[in-house]
């Protein structure tokens, strides 16, 4: 029971950044129908700007803010140069351009950082809690909080306020928007914003465990979307779910077969999506783009 117990923890530590990956493909999806391959990126520039900005000297709390506006205005400006000017292009097209986008920022990342692993401290320290004959870090406890965190503040925002209604009124019908006054430039601006940002959080809260490097985002970016396309593309709630889904699948592959197939874990989650269910858990079955 404790090594079962053990490992839902490491599951649900993995699962919950996945989980803010898949939230980040989902943002930008519903925005601009988008699929941002480049999004495990901003998880790895999150981490690394904060290791570097920390080693600078600046405290760890004002590196971790400052990666993260770092990040948001990475986006800022994928979306600005990137993806805009290709607006009119086919899907197949936008998606190469996110990939191409992907292996530019590791490639600068590798320039302006370096090819080596890093870490910094953890918030709380690194004695783990003992529950039930199972441990579970400190950090991990961050990364799990700070990823409801994330999600309720982002059901909150898309609810509760004017701009969160217009990110959503954009994401169903982008022409009715534009017709009724939304600045539909703006909403895209902000989602990938938001989307930076949030991979930005993430990468900050997990570095203290599986380390940091330029090259993360790759694997990071496969399996967000797995979860993503396991809740159904284009649903927040969806996101979480199916980050925590996949997370505890490669935590229970490692555990009870081998973590040689871990990694696998994740594209067979990918396969089966597409061949059971395409649109997902929670994903519409039909998709009217506009």
């Amino acid at each position: 029971m404790s090594d079962l117990l053990q490992f839902v923890f490491s599951g649900l530590t993995v699962g919950a950044v996945y989980a803010l990956v898949a939230l980040g493909f989902t943002i930008i999806y519903n925005a601009s129908d988008v699929v941002n391959f480049s999004q495990g990126e901003f998880v790895m520039l999150g981490g690394m700007s904060t290791v570097f900005l920390s080693a600078a000297g600046v405290p760890l709390p004002a590196a971790a803010i400052l990666a993260v506006v770092i990040t948001a205005l990475v986006g800022v400006a994928l979306n600005k140069f990137a993806i805009e000017p290709a607006r009119n292009a086919s899907v197949v097209t936008i998606i190469i351009i996110t990939i191409g986008a992907s292996i530019f920022l590791r490639g600068v990342a590798q320039i302006v950082f370096d090819k080596q692993l890093h870490r910094f401290e953890s918030f709380s320290g690194d004695a783990p809690f003992q529950i039930l004959g199972a441990t579970i870090l400190p950090q991990s406890v961050w990364v799990i909080f700070g990823a409801a965190v994330i999600f309720t503040g982002l059901y909150l925002f898309f609810t509760r306020t004017l701009t969160g209604k217009a990110v959503l009124a954009t994401a169903n019908n982008r022409l009715a928007a534009r017709l009724v006054g939304i600045n539909t430039n703006f909403i895209m601006t902000l989602s990938f914003a938001l989307s930076a940002a949030i991979g930005a959080v993430a990468g900050v809260l997990v570095t203290p465990i599986t380390l940091t490097s330029y090259d993360i985002g790759i694997a990071l970016a496969l399996k967000g979307f797995a979860a993503a396309m396991l809740g159904g593309m284009g649903n927040p709630f969806g996101a979480l779910v199916g980050g925590l889904v996949v997370g505890l699948i490669e935590a229970l592959t490692a555990g009870y077969i081998s973590s040689t197939y871990k990694d696998a874990a994740a594209f067979i989650v990918i396969l089966a999506v597409l061949f059971v269910m395409p649109s997902g858990l929670f994903g519409r079955a039909t998709v009217n783009r506009v």
